[in-house]
């Protein structure tokens, strides 16, 4: 007799379905998993013999086969342990075998039985839903995994829990999501002595989801600029919490089952490796790239990163997604996400300042952003020098928008792109409007349509960037509150773009 548990596998945030099956039979005692399990999964046989003994079940002396199909598809992590107990269990008899086959299960068993929590829980609610079955989880992954509505889903403390359950001694009651946990409070853009120019670009990248790279020596306000975007920014939207959320529960980063409405910040150190930045490693888990997803991904020391990892964000910019490729494994990760840039204009910081710039200026500052492509700097939608702010306007009083008059603004906008697109589903944002969408939206009037002719024939624009003055000229013409694309709106879009940085 075979009897069957169902768990899951991950490829990204996808969560294929595995069944586990048991056989007990005659022959020379032995406990062998197999179906392509890594080493953790293999080892999942020691633990569960011990969390059994535990409970003074003794195994028989026969030959446990344990399967875990498709044989062809790699398991990898430790939250096979639980599905594993599951199958053997109701081989022996212990729990009845109907009911372990209308459950997908994840966990990890502990020596004493105990259920470990483990990364995935959400995305393997949803998998269970598909399928109408209930999920069975470790009590503090149940929180999370309860955020999937369509999915029944049973938190156990231990596996001795487990078993009262399925036998109908104590029955498990259902677990509660976890509480939307609270803004941490945002930075409020007054903070910004001066910068008026630069507080313009932030809320224009805010509204359309635009990429923007700011230059400016050290000290000058760039990343207390970009530490105030997200204050700018709406909520995540129900559909947008679960997509961003799925991914940070396969990394780990869900505490104790909160979903987070605020949209995520993640701000990696120029040292990271490219599988830090786009995603990979053992398990081709995600990188910042994709838990920026929904958010911002702020790189300060742009110039700093590995020539490798800076040309590998080319893509992803442009396709919303990344594809992380290993020998046994193609896995897809969203990544949709607003990048913001920082640099200095060279190495050591001061090019414009004559007094403090180094002696190879302005080949020092050729270098130094030479590190950046052209094809990457063409991405950037906004781009802005940003000047050093006097000693005497840091005495002066906060001045201009606070951070909630302009995150108003920026909803109003968002609102407007949505209704804008309602009928578009792989368009979002004005960002992603593309081909006859772009057209029917962004076509300026006659003077804008000339004006932006004459900036590409001066300034050589390639075809993206033309395409993306139109869309940050359609940007701003909705914070402005217009149906149509204007002359000043393609003046102000132009002049984001063409700077004293590379010109394309």
């Amino acid at each position: 007799m075979v009897c069957r548990a169902y768990t899951v596998a991950f490829e990204g945030i996808e969560a294929r379905t595995v069944e586990v099956q048991c056989a007990v039979a005659a022959g020379v005692p032995a406990f062998a998993v197999v179906g392509l399990p890594d080493k953790a999964v293999s080892e999942a046989r020691d633990r569960v013999r011990a969390a059994l003994t535990s409970m003074s079940i003794a195994l028989p002396s026969k030959r446990i086969t344990i399967n875990l199909s498709p044989a062809d598809l790699p398991k990898e992590g430790s939250h096979f342990d639980l599905p594993i107990a599951l199958a053997l269990l109701a081989a022996l008899e212990i729990i009845p075998a109907d009911a372990v086959a209308d459950t997908t299960s994840l966990g990890e068993l502990s020596l004493d039985g105990s259920l470990v929590p483990v990364v995935g829980a959400l995305p393997a609610a949803l998998a269970a839903a598909e399928h109408e079955r209930t999920l069975l989880c470790p009590r503090a992954s149940g929180a999370e995994a309860a955020w999937v509505g369509d999915a029944r889903v049973l938190g156990a403390r231990d596996l001795a829990e487990v078993v009262r359950h399925y036998t109908g001694q104590s029955p498990i009651s259902p677990a509660e999501p976890g509480e939307v946990r609270a803004d941490p409070g945002v930075r409020c853009l007054r903070d910004v002595k001066g910068q008026e120019r630069a507080k313009r670009a932030l809320e224009i990248a805010a509204a359309g989801r635009h990429h923007l790279m700011m230059i400016g020596t050290p000290g000058s306000g760039k990343s207390m600029l970009a530490a105030r975007l997200p204050g700018l920014l709406p909520p995540l939207g129900a559909a947008e919490a679960l997509e961003t959320s799925m991914i940070h529960s396969l990394a780990g980063l869900i505490d104790e089952g909160g979903i987070n409405r605020t949209r995520p910040f993640r701000e990696p150190h120029h040292t990271a490796s490219m599988a830090a930045i786009v995603g990979g490693g053992r398990r081709a888990g995600p990188g910042e790239i994709s838990l920026a997803h929904n958010g911002v991904l702020f790189m300060d020391e742009f110039p700093e990163f590995s020539r490798a990892v800076l040309e590998t964000l080319r893509q992803p910019i442009e396709t919303g997604e990344v594809m992380v490729a290993r020998a046994n494994a193609h896995v897809k990760y969203p990544c949709r996400f607003l990048l913001v840039a920082a640099a200095n204009p060279c190495k050591c910081g001061y090019l414009p300042d004559p007094a403090r710039a180094c002696s190879r200026v302005p080949m020092c500052g050729e270098d130094y952003l030479g590190r950046i492509s052209g094809p990457l700097m063409d991405r950037f939608d906004l781009r802005l020098e940003v000047p050093p702010v006097g000693f005497a306007d840091l005495d002066l009083p906060a001045s201009g928008d606070s951070s909630a008059e302009v995150a108003a603004r920026v909803a109003r906008a968002r609102e407007v792109q949505a209704a804008r697109f309602a009928e578009h589903p792989t368009t979002r944002l004005n960002a992603d409007a593309e081909g006859s969408v772009l057209e029917e939206i962004a076509t300026p009037d006659a003077e804008g349509r000339a004006l932006l002719t004459r900036a590409a024939e001066r300034f050589g624009l390639t075809a993206r960037g033309y395409h993306r003055i139109l869309r940050v000229a359609r940007t701003i013409a909705d914070l402005d509150g217009s149906d149509h694309v204007a002359r000043p709106h393609v003046a102000e879009a132009v002049s984001y773009r063409i700077t004293g940085l590379k010109e394309s």
